[in-house]
C-alpha cells in the first residue's frame, strides 16, 4: 500500500463529520475526528444533562451525523435527544459491528465505530419517524398487556380444574359472555350450579343441563381465593388495553391532521368478523386517511394487522429499495452466503421483526405469504407514490 506524507492511506472518508457512540449504562464514549477538537475522546454520563451537554458539544464542533450500536435500550435516550437537536443519527446492528482483534475498550469501541461511519461502511437501522415510533410504542405496550392478561386466564383455568368445574369444556372461551358471568358468579359466591348453568348465553351451543353438570365442583377456599385473584388480574390488564387504545385512537388522529382525506370513498369492508384482541374503535376510515389506500382490501390483512404494519413500518416504504428488501426486512427470505460454491447460510434462523409474528406465519406458508406480501408491498408503494390532490 503506497505512503504519502509518512502517512498510510486507508478507506476514503465519506463522512468527514462523523461521530461514534459506545453507548453503556452508566455512561457513554464519544469519539469524533482527531483534527476537529483538541479531546478527540471524551465520556459523558447517562443524565439527561450530560446528554444534553453532550449534543452541545457534537454541534461545537460541527458534527452532522452520529452512530452508535442497539445495545439494549440504552441508546433510546441518546438517540432521540441527538435527532431533537438536529443531527442525522443511525442505530447500527450490533452484529454487523465487530471490533479489531486485540484489547477491547469502551474507547476504542467508540473510534472503531467512528472510523467505520465515517468510512460510510455502516447500515443504519430501520427507525421510523417519531409519531410512528410513538404509535408503535403503544401498540407494543398494549401486545404486553395482552400476554400478561393470557396468562392469568391460564390461571383460572387451573384453578377451576382444581375444583373440578370443566366450565372450558361446556364454553368455547371462558372470558367470553358465558364463561365470564359464571366465573364472577362463583366469585361472588354463588354454588348453586342450577343457577349457574342459567347465566348462560342463548348463543352457547352447550345446553343448560350439560353446563349444569359441568358445574358441579369440589369448591376449596384456597383455588376459590386463586380464581378471585387471577380474574382480579385480568381485569386490571383488561383496563390497562382500554387506557392503551385510547391513546392509539388519539395517535392515529394527530397523524391524520396533516393529510388530506382521499377523494375516492371508503371500500367495503373485506373483513366482516371480529378479530380478536382488536382495538375498540373502528381503524380503518384512520387508516385509509393516514395511508392513502386500504390496506384491508390486501388478502389476509385485516384491520387490526394493517393498524401494525402501519405502525411497524410507517407510511414511507421508500426506506426499502425493493418489495425485496422489504421481504428481507422481515426475516421472511432465506440468506444467500455461499463461499467456495457452497451454502454458507446458518442454520439457527435470525429473530422476527415486530411485525411476523402478529401475521401468525407458519414455515410451510412462508413461500405464499412471502410473495403476496411482496406484490402488496409493490402496490402499496406505487398508490403511495401517487400525488393526492
Amino acid at each position: 500500500m503506497s505512503r504519502r506524507g509518512g502517512e498510510q492511506a486507508g478507506l476514503p472518508i465519506i463522512h468527514d463529520r462523523a461521530a461514534g457512540i459506545d453507548i453503556g449504562s452508566r455512561f457513554h464514549v464519544v469519539a469524533v475526528p482527531p483534527d476537529l477538537c483538541d479531546e478527540p475522546v471524551q465520556t459523558f454520563q447517562a443524565f439527561t444533562a450530560d446528554l444534553e451537554r453532550m449534543a452541545d458539544w457534537l454541534i461545537s464542533i460541527g458534527i452532522k451525523t452520529v452512530a452508535m450500536e442497539s445495545t439494549g435500550v440504552y441508546w433510546v435516550p441518546v438517540y432521540e435527544v441527538l435527532e431533537s437537536r438536529g443531527l442525522d443519527v443511525i442505530v447500527a446492528n450490533a452484529r454487523e459491528v465487530r471490533s479489531v482483534p486485540g484489547r477491547k475498550s469502551d474507547i476504542s469501541d467508540a473510534q472503531w465505530l467512528q472510523r467505520l461511519h465515517a468510512c460510510g461502511l455502516l447500515r443504519a437501522s430501520f427507525r421510523p419517524g417519531r409519531d410512528i415510533a410513538a404509535l408503535r410504542a403503544y401498540l407494543r405496550l398494549r401486545e404486553r398487556h395482552l400476554d400478561y392478561a393470557a396468562a392469568h386466564i391460564q390461571h383460572m383455568q387451573k384453578a377451576l380444574t382444581f375444583m373440578n368445574l370443566q366450565l372450558h369444556h361446556v364454553v368455547s372461551d371462558v372470558t367470553g359472555v358465558t364463561g365470564l358471568k359464571i366465573i364472577r358468579a362463583i366469585v361472588a359466591g354463588e354454588r348453586d350450579p342450577q343457577l349457574l348453568a342459567r347465566m348462560r348465553d342463548v348463543r352457547c351451543k352447550a345446553d343448560t343441563e350439560t353446563v349444569r353438570a359441568a358445574l358441579i365442583g369440589n369448591y376449596q377456599p384456597e383455588h376459590v381465593f386463586a380464581l378471585t385473584q387471577a380474574l382480579a388480574l385480568y381485569d386490571f390488564y383488561q383496563a390497562r388495553i382500554e387506557e392503551c387504545d385510547a391513546e392509539i385512537q388519539r395517535t392515529l388522529a394527530t397523524l391524520c391532521e396533516g393529510e388530506a382525506n382521499p377523494t375516492a370513498p371508503l371500500p367495503k369492508a373485506r373483513h366482516r368478523t371480529e378479530q380478536p384482541n382488536a382495538v375498540n374503535f373502528d381503524t380503518r376510515p384512520l387508516l385509509y386517511q393516514l395511508a392513502g389506500v386500504d390496506l384491508t382490501q390486501i388478502h389476509g390483512i385485516g384491520p387490526y394487522l394493517a393498524l401494525r404494519l402501519i405502525a411497524e413500518c410507517g407510511t414511507d416504504l421508500s426506506r426499502w429499495r425493493t418489495a425485496k428488501h422489504f421481504t428481507s426486512w422481515l426475516t421472511l427470505s432465506p440468506g444467500c452466503k455461499i463461499s467456495g460454491g457452497r451454502d454458507c447460510r446458518r442454520t439457527r434462523a435470525r429473530p422476527l421483526t415486530g411485525l411476523v409474528p402478529i401475521c401468525d406465519l407458519q414455515p410451510s406458508r412462508w413461500a405464499g405469504r412471502t410473495r403476496r406480501l411482496a406484490r402488496s408491498t409493490v402496490a402499496w408503494r406505487r398508490a403511495s407514490e401517487r400525488p393526492r390532490p
